[in-house]
């Protein structure tokens, strides 16, 4: 088990150290993504300091929420989005095949051998704003509370990681999955604000077929005391479950594309 983590662990350090050949084009792209992000978060703020709050949440409470909502994604992406997005093109090309007959699962290679370091400036970024926010709202910290916390964050993270792995495994089965991501982006961009702004039918999507209510609405209300539209008192175990339930998810998921891959031919 140690030799295979080792082994893991030296696939993301090759790839990092390739990507890293390139410095300065690599600082470039955080510095970038880093300012976008300030970007849009400035006009959030701008916006809702005008109008006082945005569906009862003021500015500090959406300011944790949309640190919560950067934090999460950028750790589940990290080991996922860039892997899985390309994975069409790895069946297209044929090259999936050469995987198959490593001595590593298929998956845990695309994984590793795929970690981002580009989502380090929205790291940076999601944490300085949580950091300002944490001490700017009203929460009764304790150590269940500082617990829940992290282990709802990491149940988030773990969520985003398996619905962009279900996504990019459907190129095993249809060789073509890239255009579903500009779908999951689309939701994705909702969830960075509270589900009850929105009209009851997109709540119940968004915690249901696409559940990225769960990425950080439902943790970041549960954890400000706030009532969480139709989940109610289960939403403080429904949020830890969610990555979980993910992962079992994605797992058959993952197997079932794998036993039907054919290759690029079909």
């Amino acid at each position: 088990m140690i030799a295979y983590l080792r082994v893991l662990a030296y696939l993301a350090s090759l790839h990092v150290r390739s990507l890293f050949e390139y410095p300065g084009a690599v600082m470039l792209a955080w510095v970038s993504q880093g300012f976008s992000y300030v970007s849009v978060y400035t006009a959030i703020a701008l916006i809702i300091l005008r109008f006082d709050t945005l569906g009862g949440w003021g500015w500090p409470e959406m300011a944790l929420l949309l640190s919560f909502h950067l934090l999460a994604y950028s750790m589940g992406a990290a080991f996922s989005f860039t892997q899985f997005r390309e994975l069409e093109e790895v069946v297209r090309l044929g090259t999936f095949d050469c995987l198959l007959v490593k001595p590593i699962s298929p998956w845990a290679y695309i994984v590793f051998s795929g970690f981002n370091t580009q989502y380090i400036s929205h790291v940076v970024v999601a944490i300085g704003l949580m950091s300002w926010a944490v001490g700017q709202v009203d929460i009764a910290w304790s150590i269940p509370t500082a617990f829940y916390f992290l282990a709802s964050l990491v149940s988030s993270a773990v969520l985003v990681a398996c619905i962009i792995t279900m996504l990019g495994a459907n190129a095993l089965v249809w060789v073509r999955s890239r255009y579903l991501f500009s779908t999951f982006f689309g939701f994705w961009e909702l969830a960075r604000f509270p589900l009850n702004i929105f009209p009851g039918v997109i709540q119940f999507v968004m915690l249901t077929i696409a559940p990225l209510g769960f990425l950080a609405y439902v943790p970041v209300a549960v954890i400000l005391g706030k009532d969480v539209v139709l989940l109610g008192p289960a939403a403080p175990v429904l949020a830890l479950l969610a990555g979980p339930v993910a992962v079992l998810i994605a797992r058959a998921h993952w197997r079932f594309c794998l036993r039907n891959y054919q290759g690029a031919g079909g």
